[in-house]
């Protein structure tokens, strides 16, 4: 009995001390970085804020104190002006990171946090596969093009595999929620605006309401869910409607959708002139000689008065955006790739499908090859 009675007392005394700890540390050893400057960031929700730096010595070592938060969150260690790692603090507790000045970003040690070396791994992954998203250019033949383009798919699906068991797992921790929030090519790789995806963010948004509903991050989650849980509920609701007056009110289905840019182009915008709708992907196996054809129409007839209204069908958003760089024509991507509505509105089932539409507003013609798409856009024009 009295073993027992000093063990709770004991266990009493260290929750107390680690309720009034206030503050968590970081340290560890940054070599070959002697004069470099290291600094200890809080990664907000809307911006990053420096809390303390230090000027590294020969033997590297640094410690950080900051004060603890109140629910998880970010932290960066930044040496210089881009590198930099990323580690949670989920309670009171010192964490030690040991790296090296030329291998900052990546190949770190880190101890005293779970969540931090499941971030870890998950940035590693991200930044590998990023750079495989920065060779691609235009240099590249087509054949070394498709196999790149196949290598970073594999890759894609490699990572959100890995963070979907990984949010699974523990969907409240905060490392799912990092996983959930990371980018590829400064677009999300996780959006619940996708089918596939929405699962594994409303499992983080749920597992943070229930526990932490305060916390801005929970009701930032949360709200972004629900959102894109009640625009797929509209859309679904409207459209039979939508699809209904667009024929009775301009001949056609109307598109809406944006650009690399982010900018909405609207197929209704270019009545008036010949459009060649292109419903296409980059990511296959002809897309090069494809593009070139489509470039020679192009060049050949937009001074007359022909536009090319092209919805691409890849399943990669970063795989449009590297593709789509130097094109001239309206080029169009739904967050759901080939998934589109506008696939079945327009009831297509092979690429590349293009429609030609007449200057009324008529589509005259489907599915013409390109010596024949050439003549009729001449006696349109």
């Amino acid at each position: 009995m009295k073993k027992s009675l000093l063990f709770l007392s004991i266990f009493g005394l260290l929750v107390t001390a680690c309720h009034r700890n206030d503050r968590f540390e970081v340290s560890g050893v940054v070599k070959d970085a002697a004069g470099e400057k290291l600094y200890l960031e809080h990664v907000g929700l809307m911006k990053t804020k420096t809390l303390d730096s230090v000027k590294l010595n020969a033997d590297g070592r640094y410690s950080f104190k900051a004060p603890r938060p109140a629910y998880p969150d970010f932290y960066d260690l930044r040496l210089g002006t881009n590198k930099r790692i990323t580690f949670a603090v989920d309670s009171c507790e010192h964490l030690s990171i040991d790296t090296q000045n030329n291998d900052f970003t990546i190949n770190y040690t880190v101890t005293g946090s779970a969540s931090s070396l499941q971030i870890q791994q998950l940035r590693k992954s991200i930044l590998n596969i990023q750079t495989r998203v920065d060779e691609l250019n235009n240099e590249l033949n087509a054949t070394e093009r498709n196999a790149k383009i196949q290598e970073i798919d594999s890759l894609i699906q490699i990572h959100k595999d890995m963070a979907k068991k990984l949010i699974l797992q523990n969907p409240r921790s905060s490392a799912a929620y990092f996983a959930v929030y990371q980018k590829l090519n400064n677009s999300y790789v996780f959006s619940p605006y996708v089918n596939e995806d929405r699962p594994f963010c409303a499992a983080v948004a749920t597992a943070y309401n229930a526990f932490m509903p305060d916390y801005i991050r929970s009701k930032n989650i949360y709200g972004l869910v629900m959102d894109a849980i009640n625009v797929d509920r509209e859309n679904k609701a409207k459209e039979a409607m939508r699809r209904a007056e667009q024929r009775s009110n301009i001949g056609y289905i109307d598109i809406a959708l944006p650009d690399r840019n982010g900018k909405v182009r609207k197929l209704s915008e270019l009545q008036g002139k010949v459009v060649l709708i292109d419903f296409s992907a980059y990511d296959s196996d002809n897309s090069v000689d494809y593009t070139f054809s489509l470039r020679d129409l192009y060049n050949k007839y937009h001074s007359r008065g022909l536009e090319i209204y092209q919805i691409s069908l890849d399943q990669h958003k970063i795989v449009w955006e590297q593709s789509t760089k130097n094109i001239p024509w309206v080029c169009v991507r739904d967050e759901n790739g080939p998934n589109t509505r506008y696939v079945s509105s327009y009831n297509v089932s092979d690429i590349p499908t293009n429609f030609l539409m007449n200057r009324q507003g008529t589509i005259t013609d489907r599915n013409l090859k390109f010596d024949e798409l050439a003549r009729k856009i001449q006696k349109d024009l």
